[in-house]
């Protein structure tokens, strides 16, 4: 495969891609507008007009700026492509560190890093926006900027302290483990993967977030019936202050093995009733017990495996650099041009898998519903999830389209007739 082809074949993959996020975002605001007016029937009596209209002035604030931030994300990775930008940083610092440096490790490294920070940087004003503008324009943001700051360092510092060591990690892999080096650097990040998933609640989480056990004595007691019905051990019951960055309020489940632990957001003990609040963990009990995590675990495993045995071939192909705007380096040491050129094409492509894995998620959700509806009143939870989707300003009409393409949980008008069917009398 020539270089030209490989150009012309992600210049219309990016287009389509672009366009495709486009129209999906523009149909979900019409149709939110649409029915911004009045609220669905089915709704009525539960949700006041002025709620209503919150969440739809919300959707589509955030839709008109996802259509801004996905025209510049297209216009980003051409400027890294095949504008050159990727060329000129990999130029750059070849130069100035040299081959040698560190084992011949810095060179690659410091491009890797320097990537994600200039990415960040792109970022930063959206951020900025979404947070100090948007998010405060409908109530939701309590973040200051010492905590913003504070987050940002917190942040930069974690990826030095996990990243370097990751990387070099990988790269080694890349280079010493010859021609299957992609199984060893796929096992190595999987592995990496599965380890945060233990290390994160209990050493990276508190690191942002204050988590105090609950002390609610009725609440904690239902919440402990409720584990015990079901069989479920975790490893603790705590509250997070997360309203001290945000309005929104939820709750979740964490960690794997001993390491698991249910997290409730202070914004959603403020909300919600104990019963309500039972129903909830029900559901993400639902998740656990009926093996959702290791599934979404074993596909993502195979998902990143076969994007690793994709990048094992591409790594090896001159044209896959030449028709991205970038000059493989002639005397070696490409792991890293390979790697950020995979993480920055892969997605124009993989957004076919979107509607697929959107709905298994759905299929997921309706099921840890109904699991909740077993264990815990039905009711409560439907009420929970109206005062949720109020409180978070998510809208009650959706375009069904979109939903279909991009939902990961079903929309309410379809979640909630599912509870109440399956609710207890």
């Amino acid at each position: 495969m020539s270089s030209q082809i490989v150009t012309l074949i992600f210049a219309a993959a990016l287009l389509a891609s672009t366009l495709l996020k486009l129209w999906l975002t523009t149909r979900q605001i019409r149709h939110v507008a649409q029915h911004r007016a009045q609220v669905p029937p089915a709704f009525a009596a539960h949700v006041s007009l002025a709620a209503h209209q919150k969440a739809a002035d919300y959707t589509l604030a955030k839709g008109r700026l996802q259509m801004l931030m996905q025209v510049l994300s297209a216009a980003v990775l051409v400027g890294w492509t095949l504008m050159g930008g990727l060329e000129w940083l990999n130029q750059s610092l070849y130069a100035a560190i040299g081959r040698e440096a560190w084992g011949g490790y810095a060179y690659p490294i410091a491009l890797l890093l320097a990537f994600n920070l200039i990415g960040s940087l792109i970022d930063l004003p959206f951020e900025l926006y979404s947070t100090f503008v948007l998010e405060a324009r409908f109530g939701f943001n309590r973040t200051d900027w010492k905590t913003f700051l504070t987050d940002q360092i917190k942040g930069l510092v974690l990826l030095l302290v996990l990243g370097i060591p990751l990387i070099w990690a990988l790269l080694a892999l890349m280079r010493g483990s010859g021609p299957q080096w992609w199984i060893w650097t796929w096992a190595l990040w999987f592995g990496f993967s599965l380890s945060m998933m233990l290390i994160y609640p209990l050493v990276i989480a508190p690191l942002f977030n204050k988590f105090t056990p609950l002390t609610d004595g009725a609440l904690k007691d239902r919440v402990e019936a409720l584990f015990a019905r079901a069989g479920f051990a975790a490893k603790g019951l705590f509250v997070m202050d997360a309203g001290r960055r945000s309005a929104h309020g939820n709750a979740y489940f964490t960690g794997l093995g001993a390491a698991k632990r249910v997290v409730l957001f202070d914004t959603l003990l403020e909300r919600l009733d104990p019963p309500e609040v039972e129903a909830v963990l029900a559901h993400e009990l639902g998740h656990f017990k009926l093996r959702h995590v290791p599934k979404r675990l074993a596909l993502m495993a195979f998902l990143s495996l076969a994007g690793f045995a994709l990048l094992g071939w591409l790594a090896q192909q001159p044209a896959f650099y030449l028709g991205l705007g970038v000059r493989p380096n002639l005397l070696g040491d490409n792991e890293a041009l390979a790697l950020l050129l995979f993480g920055m094409t892969l997605p124009v492509f993989s957004i076919l898998l979107t509607p697929l894995m959107a709905q298994g998620s759905r299929k997921h959700e309706f099921e840890a519903d109904a699991y909740a509806c077993q264990h815990s009143e039905g009711r409560a939870l439907a009420s929970a999830l109206l005062k949720l989707h109020e409180d978070n300003a998510s809208t009650l009409t959706p375009d069904p389209l979109v939903a279909r393409w991009t939902y990961s949980h079903p929309p309410a008008a379809e979640r909630l007739p599912a509870i109440l069917a399956q609710a207890r009398p």
